[in-house]
């Protein structure tokens, strides 16, 4: 059960939830940082083929956001990060529950036999 796809495929969402997350607190932390360019991170579009090819693994990508720079060169956009940080922590509650739903399921398969 833990090297199904579902399993791994919540694994590998966790882990680029993650990553996003720490991206976002590193944008907010260099939002006045002349030059800093945010990152952005990437996985659901890698993680969905993998699923679809029956594997269930895919790595977070880290880039730099393409959006326009203030006067000091920065693109860090406050508004943008408590967005996604918002809509990170939805997702990574949700695959925890999920996670926590198959270790729920498991334990009780294991009392029944």
């Amino acid at each position: 059960m833990f090297d199904s796809v579902t399993s791994l495929a919540l694994q590998s969402a966790l882990d680029g939830l993650s990553a996003r997350q720490r991206a976002i607190a590193e944008n907010v932390a260099n939002i006045n940082t002349p030059g800093y360019t945010a990152k952005r991170v990437q996985f659901e579009e890698s993680l969905a083929a993998s699923v679809a090819e029956g594997d269930g693994r895919a790595a977070p990508a880290v880039s730099r956001s393409l959006e326009p720079t203030q006067l000091n060169g920065s693109n860090v956009n406050l508004d943008t990060e408590t967005l996604s940080h918002v809509d990170t922590v939805l997702r990574y509650q949700l695959a925890t529950q999920a996670v926590g739903g198959e270790a729920a399921a498991l334990r009780a398969a294991m009392r029944t036999a």
